[in-house]
């Protein structure tokens, strides 16, 4: 299993930075973590936020691929349901062409009303419609009916589906499974083994609710007003367009108080060793091929965001045997 980072593009209004500044740094960090041995830089997807969530991960995933060398450049995730199968078939393609063919395409589904009425498409049915255009563009690729085409035979696929619904399309679908978790894990094979796929085919990867400090315990205070800022805006948006109440916000002195209830579950901030740990009981017996990492949090300070990539990418591979 390798190691990359995920890039989501969060610019907030109250330590924003000019956004062409914002995306040359994004592709500085991309140029180092790649020279530091990275195995993979990852892009997300998302519309409508006020802070500038990134909209088209393949567009900047083509940058990403003209600036480096090694790291396998993917989607973390694209949502194909918002699109025509042919042109998400077509601007793929050209990314694994520019990258030299490593593209690890990721898609799933999304949860916000708002983006799909956005693209005029019916958020209801996502879930059949992600699968029918994911089938579509494995059939273009493969029957070489758009031009031109990927370098990858196949281009690897990732489903980016957290429940057992999503698990079971991606093992029908015979992609791999953007989740690592044991329970789904179970029913991902047997989708593999419903759509007449390997079950010994199965692959998993994840993005990781972590980064690395040397001193966690310093870096913690720094780093909680971004993640109030980012879970703050996870949770409106997600009942945007609902008939659901807003929930509350989350105030950043409450990282103070890091028990297994309280908010701050949705990140850990953990040295090398400590991660290491985790993430070897975590991925015990299953075939992990990608662990992603946040390169930042909601646009959190430079220092720590390099510190971050480099023990990720210097540190870490030797203590989980990578």
């Amino acid at each position: 299993m390798d190691v990359g980072f995920l890039f989501d593009m969060r610019n907030p209004e109250e330590w924003k930075r000019p956004w062409a500044d914002h995306y040359a740094r994004a592709l500085e960090f991309c140029e180092e973590a790649d020279q530091r041995g990275a195995g993979g830089l990852w892009f997300t997807e998302h519309h409508l936020f006020e802070d500038g969530y990134l909209p088209q991960p393949l567009t900047l995933a083509a940058a990403a691929a003209a600036r480096t060398r090694h790291a396998r450049i993917g989607t973390s995730v694209l949502l194909p349901a918002l699109r025509k199968p042919a042109h998400l078939a077509e601007e793929a393609a050209i990314v694994d062409l520019i990258s030299g063919g490593r593209l690890e395409l990721g898609l799933g589904a999304g949860y916000r009303v708002p983006e799909y009425a956005l693209y005029d498409t019916e958020f209801k049915g996502r879930f059949a419609r992600t699968e029918e255009n994911i089938r579509e563009v494995q059939r273009l690729w493969a029957e070489g009916a758009l031009t031109p085409g990927p370098i990858q035979d196949p281009v690897p696929l990732w489903g980016g589906f957290y429940g057992p619904r999503g698990a079971r399309i991606a093992g029908r679908l015979g992609i791999g499974l953007l989740h690592i978790s044991r329970d789904k894990f179970e029913h991902y094979r047997a989708g593999l083994v419903e759509g007449g796929h390997d079950p010994d085919s199965a692959r998993v990867s994840d993005l990781l609710p972590m980064i690395l400090s040397e001193d966690p315990e310093a870096a913690w205070p720094r780093v909680a007003p971004y993640l109030a800022h980012q879970m703050n805006s996870y949770r409106r948006a997600s009942v945007e367009g609902t008939d659901q109440p807003t929930p509350p916000l989350i105030h950043p002195d409450e990282f103070r108080d890091r028990t297994s209830n309280a908010p701050w579950g949705a990140l850990k901030i953990l040295t090398p060793e400590d991660a290491a740990a985790q993430i070897l009981e975590m991925t015990e017996g299953l075939p992990v091929r990608h662990l992603i990492f946040w390169a930042s949090i909601a646009g959190m300070p430079d220092d720590l965001v390099a510190e971050n990539i480099q023990l990720v990418t210097e540190k870490l591979p030797a203590l989980i045997g990578s």
